[in-house]
């Protein structure tokens, strides 16, 4: 069974199963009934018309410019530069660092159930693997919330021994980070959460079949307060893009 969005050429795939009842009973939404399956499917639907409706005409999601579904211009790149450059980013403490990924932590938790139905929705896994993916995804917020005030350099001496040597650990710039569709929502926090926690801004371009986990990723992001254009979503509609 495949629903396709109205606005976008962003594809729900069930399974690959041939219908509604189907996907029911090979256990896609878990201990879902029918009706209740229903509902998640016009609530996932709603949400995708709320990200997805923007990248149909011209305009601005995350940092990123569309035309007609496709990249119109650099993608989000000068706003990640403009964010770890200009706005501060590399420079922002990193406690404070760290506090926001643990609070992106906790939000991801607090709607896991939200996220784990867009994930079956756009993805084909059932409920239950879902809902575990979520929970594993968010560990790696938590883990380099930690992390980020463990910036640890080394400070030897010369061959010579006349002299010290030191190395620093600092942000590089822009991170540029490509996920699979397997798993849309731990691929992508493995690879934002070093990135923040080092104070490197990102683009992340998820695989174009499981687009929405991102977008829902990146809503957490803003709400918990991380600045505009330090993490930007560049969804496009094909993988190879």
């Amino acid at each position: 069974m495949t629903y396709r969005s109205p606005v976008s050429d962003v594809l729900f795939s069930l399974n690959h199963v041939a219908g509604f009842d189907e996907a029911i009973g090979a256990g896609v939404f878990g201990d879902l009934d029918a009706p209740t399956a229903a509902s998640v499917i016009e609530e996932a639907g709603r949400f995708a018309t709320s990200v997805i409706a923007p990248l149909n005409r011209v305009g601005d999601l995350h940092g990123a410019r569309y035309e007609n579904g496709h990249v119109a211009t650099p993608p989000g790149f000068r706003e990640a530069y403009r964010a770890w450059a200009a706005a501060g980013w590399a420079v922002t403490p990193p406690r404070e660092r760290g506090e926001l990924l643990r609070a992106a932590f906790e939000l991801m938790l607090e709607q896991g159930e939200r996220l784990a139905y867009i994930m079956s929705l756009e993805n084909g896994k059932t409920l239950s693997d879902s809902r575990g993916e979520v929970r594993y995804a968010a560990e790696f917020f938590r883990w380099f919330s930690e992390e980020a005030v463990r910036n640890r350099g080394w400070l030897g001496t010369n061959p010579a021994g006349n002299n010290r040597m030191v190395v620093l650990h600092q942000p590089i710039g822009v991170s540029v980070l490509v996920t699979p569709w397997n798993f849309p929502a731990a691929m992508a926090t493995r690879k934002i959460g070093p990135a923040l926690a080092a104070g490197c801004t990102v683009v992340l371009k998820p695989a174009s079949a499981t687009p929405l986990t991102a977008l829902a990723l990146a809503e957490i992001f803003a709400e918990v307060g991380v600045p505009g254009g330090v993490v930007n979503v560049v969804p496009s509609s094909r993988s190879g893009s």
